[in-house]
């Protein structure tokens, strides 16, 4: 795994380094509440992820306009977004979170791979609601200080998604002040995909925050097996930017529950 992240860190840094995170704008952030959304909805709570291309799969779809994708997934029944700022790899831009932003009343996740304040800085002026952190980030050594990341973070109004990929980085992720708490079904080692990821983590664990499965969720059957294994909302966003129906895809998802 250690080769992935240090490519992700690598990353993060030359946008950092390129001024990606150079935002001018001040936007206000939303103003529901996820977590609320989550806990009193009776289908299934969807983040769903706006991102053209990943290490994993290149490519994912054409570059377009991405306020046209975020207002089909919303109308589809979303009730979050999560918006790729990392231009590398990824092939996000701040800008296409603006864009969304200045746009959209639901919460936005900025999906960067956080190893710098200035990325938090940078999420709090676009208007994000949360910010990403990896876990194995720091259990390897690549970041130090979580507890500092996060309550940084909380101390300029963000709120934060930890992801986890094994029952060690979860159990650690559960210590922290994280607000949600993502379980990768993606082995960042292989890319390899496997959806007893969630099942596994969860098994015998006490959870006292909202947990969300991430990756590799393709159908109404995923959705329904992973809330089955104790996840409370679900990450999706390759089969969704794949669709040629966004706005059905997401529908149909949501109304697995």
């Amino acid at each position: 795994m250690k080769n992935v992240l240090e490519k992700l860190v690598m990353n993060s840094q030359k946008a950092i380094d390129d001024g990606v995170y150079d935002i001018t704008e001040t936007l206000p952030k939303s103003k529901i509440d996820l977590e609320e959304s989550i806990r009193n909805n009776v289908h299934a709570s969807l983040i769903t992820e706006i991102k053209f291309s990943s290490p994993a799969e290149g490519d994912i779809r054409q570059i377009s306009d991405p306020l046209q994708i975020a207002e089909s997934m919303i109308s589809g029944g979303a009730k979050a977004l999560s918006v790729l700022t990392q231009p590398y790899l990824f092939n996000g831009s701040p800008e296409y979170f603006i864009k969304i932003r200045k746009n959209v009343e639901i919460p936005l996740l900025m999906k960067d791979i956080t190893i710098n304040k200035m990325q938090i800085d940078a999420a709090k002026k676009i208007g994000a609601d949360y910010f990403l952190l990896i876990q194995a980030l720091f259990d390897n050594g690549f970041v130090n200080e979580i507890d500092e990341f996060i309550d940084y973070g909380h101390k300029n109004g963000l709120k934060i998604l930890l992801e986890s990929h094994t029952k060690t980085e979860f159990d650690n992720a559960m210590k922290t002040n994280a607000d949600i708490i993502g379980i990768n079904n993606r082995n960042l080692d292989t890319l390899e995909i496997n959806l007893e990821t969630t099942k596994q983590i969860l098994e015998n664990s006490q959870k006292s925050k909202i947990i969300l499965s991430e990756s590799g969720i393709n159908s109404s059957d995923d959705v329904k097996f992973l809330r089955d294994c104790g996840a409370d909302a679900f990450l999706i966003g390759t089969s969704i930017m794949k669709s040629s129906d966004i706005e059905n895809k997401v529908s149909n998802l949501v109304n697995a529950i």
